[in-house]
């Protein structure tokens, strides 16, 4: 069976970032996204590849686009619909939808699994995370971590497994 993993970090009112870029920055949190995603394959649409200075390591990366002209700034797998990149994932793989809002809504229908930095804070925002329906998706564990010197926002991991 293949995990698909939805990894997102989103505030309190749904927001993920602005202007193809996240509104805060948690050090923390970016340890925990790499500790997870090392070694697996990330799904991703074009404009998150687009926010990526450089691949991300130890990482294979796949970019969704509907543009089939499509040239990236460094080598990566190129799929032009959700289900081409799930074709990719192999029995026994698991793999993680990274970003952004429309990908990640697309995915939940399909996702097995959802690791959430939910910011204790409000943004403005132009891309946001789907809201998680309770009824399909049930909470398994919950991490809080406070506001400190290298935190400006409290968040809580929360790690959801479909019902």
């Amino acid at each position: 069976m293949k995990r698909l993993i939805i990894i997102a970090a989103a505030a309190e009112n749904n927001a993920l970032g602005k202007d193809n870029d996240l509104v805060w920055h948690l050090p923390d949190d970016f340890k925990r996204f790499k500790v997870l995603t090392s070694g697996h394959k990330i799904i991703m649409g074009r404009k998150t590849l687009e926010s990526f200075p450089k691949p991300l390591p130890n990482r294979e990366h796949i970019a969704i686009t509907r543009d089939k002209d499509y040239e990236p700034k460094f080598p990566c797998t190129i799929v032009h619909s959700l289900q081409q990149a799930m074709d990719m994932v192999h029995d026994g793989e698991t793999a993680f939808i990274i970003g952004g809002g429309e990908i990640y809504k697309q995915s939940m229908e399909i996702a097995t699994d959802i690791e959430l930095t939910r910011v204790h804070e409000t943004f403005e925002a132009d891309a946001f995370f789907p809201e998680i329906d309770e009824k399909e998706w049930k909470l398994v564990n919950e991490e809080h971590h406070p506001k400190d010197d290298r935190h400006q926002y409290s968040f809580t991991y929360l790690t959801y497994k479909r019902k």
